[in-house]
């Protein structure tokens, strides 16, 4: 590694600048790896471009990637088989058939949220096709639609214990580690990032209080209050973004809830089977009084009993596992398809390809991703940072969390994209926090990688230029501006709010089980606040709009 000073930053400096500039992630984050190659190559570009093209090879073709990778498309087939077999809408339509009112059609909303935790864009997809004639219905605003679907899309898939999300995000944490030389469970840490990961756990809630209280603030009130009193669940003049069928097309008539439950159910029971026994594996071969196992070659003999599901989680190969579940999935989804002749072969085959075929771009952000923390690292940028920063003498260290929140906000929003915002600020956030913690893996470091995801995730969640929140916009039936608008008051909140929790961790609370508590105290006493504030502004008492209940 050459010693290129503050020069060492231009990789990623580039994908961020180019990322605002362009709003196009994938060139980016392969303009920050090239630049990464020339520097390395003396400056030569013919040569710099040869070194981009390896780093990338060497992305595809390591063992643990190319696990990932080909989990990634095999999940695309399995939601792509479930949702076409129109057990996502059936689910749905089972569901709804008890709501009669504006209050339990934004809840379940919201529950199907929640429940469709695999995939952001497929969360974004199924809650909005299905839910936008229930909340019609119901006389619920599209801008509250796009709102529900929106804040718990990728906040619920970066909380998911199985989604497409974890890999990428194991991954990003482990380029960290490895970057500082400490040999850690990915896995482990990020199960340990979970309770700090403010933001999101945060906006999820939200979205059920308002959902449930009808109490609004901001533009949002507004909204409600058009919708409910009117029956126009749009503003007059409003631009809606069309509501398009994915590349799969639409989903089959007559389709059944089980068609849905029963492979997301192989799915996940696979996929944490996979979690423990390649956890409690990997414990036995290291086990002293188990020395003789240390090939593997008879699993089944090991008492996995004496290994608990915690424990084998901390060890477990998640890549391994989420491609067993994965594959599990696939399986049983075609299974139940092709067996009832709900679809035939050819049907089968086209839409298992298609289902793949929505994975492209984010298997595509990921090896660039991946590349460009080789080039990173190549080049010198983790150790500037850490170098920079301990220089000062400062100890920074119980402040990494705040600081990787507000960067990784800030580079989200503006880039709209947390993928690529994970590649830069995740493996960089972990090399710092361990550099202030002399290596030791602690709740700083926990802190500080549950930060940079879920700042992340705020940009996701809403920057206008953001792929789900026009996606939210456009399942929804909501015009675009009117969904931004409506939403960043309360994303605002929920950030405002984990920030202060970051200051108290700075200051010493170092406890996730004393601040998440109070977060949600805060949470609901600013909502509560800026409701009575703003509804006394608006005219419309506690900023409470009416229950809308249909008439049979």
């Amino acid at each position: 590694m050459s010693d290129f000073g503050v020069l060492s930053l231009l990789p990623p400096l580039v994908a961020i600048g180019l990322a605002i500039w362009s709003k196009r992630v994938i060139l980016a984050l392969f303009s920050g790896i090239w630049i990464g190659g020339v520097m390395i190559s003396g400056w030569n570009p013919i040569t710099g471009t040869t070194q981009s093209l390896e780093w990338i090879v060497g992305s595809v073709t390591d063992d643990w990637n190319a696990r990932i990778l080909i989990f990634d498309f095999l999940i695309g087939a399995g939601v792509g088989l479930i949702y076409k077999s129109g057990g996502v809408h059936a689910l749905a339509k089972a569901l709804s058939k008890r709501v009669r009112t504006s209050r339990g059609a934004s809840v379940l909303g919201w529950l199907m949220g929640v429940l469709v935790f695999f995939d952001d864009y497929t969360n974004t997809i199924i809650v909005g096709n299905t839910m936008r004639p229930v909340t019609d219905r119901t006389r619920v605003s599209r801008e509250m639609l796009a709102y529900i679907d929106d804040s718990t899309a990728a906040p619920v898939a970066g909380l998911a214990l199985i989604s497409t999300w974890i890999g990428y995000e194991l991954a990003m944490i482990g380029r960290g580690f490895d970057a500082f030389n400490i040999s850690y469970n990915s896995y482990d840490a990020w199960l340990s990032s979970i309770p700090f990961r403010f933001y999101s756990i945060l906006a999820i809630i939200l979205v059920f209080i308002v959902a449930y209280t009808h109490r609004h603030y901001g533009p949002m009130l507004h909204a409600e209050y058009r919708a409910r009193t009117t029956g126009k669940v749009l503003r007059d003049g409003a631009k809606p973004l069309m509501t398009t069928e994915t590349d799969i097309g639409a989903p089959k008539e007559g389709g059944s809830p089980w068609d849905f439950v029963i492979p997301v159910l192989a799915l996940v029971v696979v996929s944490l089977l996979g979690l423990w026994y390649t956890g409690a594996a990997n414990l036995a071969a290291y086990d002293q009084d188990l020395g003789w196992w240390t090939e593997l070659e008879n699993p089944f003999g090991v008492n996995f009993i004496s290994y608990s599901f915690v424990d084998s989680f901390r060890e477990a190969d998640a890549a391994t596992a989420l491609l067993w579940g994965s594959f599990v999935m696939v399986v049983v989804a075609s299974i139940m398809l092709l067996g009832r002749k709900r679809m035939t072969l050819e049907e089968w085959e086209e839409t298992v390809i298609r289902g793949m075929k929505q994975m492209i771009f984010a298997n595509t952000v990921l090896v660039l991703a991946w590349s460009l923390g080789n080039a990173a690292d190549t080049v010198g940028t983790g150790s500037y940072v850490i170098n920079l920063a301990t220089s000062s003498g400062a100890d920074l260290g119980p402040w990494m969390p705040l600081i990787m929140f507000l960067a990784a906000m800030f580079v989200a929003f503006t880039t709209g994209t947390s993928w690529g915002t994970f590649a830069i600020m995740v493996p960089l956030g972990v090399q710092m926090s361990l550099a202030f913690t002399n290596g030791q893996v602690n709740e700083i470091v926990f802190a500080t990688i549950g930060a940079a995801f879920t700042g992340s995730i705020f940009g996701d969640h809403c920057s206008p230029i953001s792929d789900t929140t026009i996606m939210s916009s456009m399942f929804s039936g909501s015009d675009h501006i009117d969904h931004v608008t409506t939403q960043i008051p309360y994303a605002v909140t929920v950030a405002v709010i984990g920030a202060v929790l970051y200051i108290l961790f700075g200051l010493g609370v170092r406890s996730w089980a004393v601040l998440l508590p109070l977060g949600i105290v805060l949470l609901v006493g600013a909502w509560y606040v800026l409701s009575e504030w703003y509804g006394k502004k608006a005219g419309i008492p506690h900023g409470k709009v009416p229950v809308y209940v249909v008439e049979e």
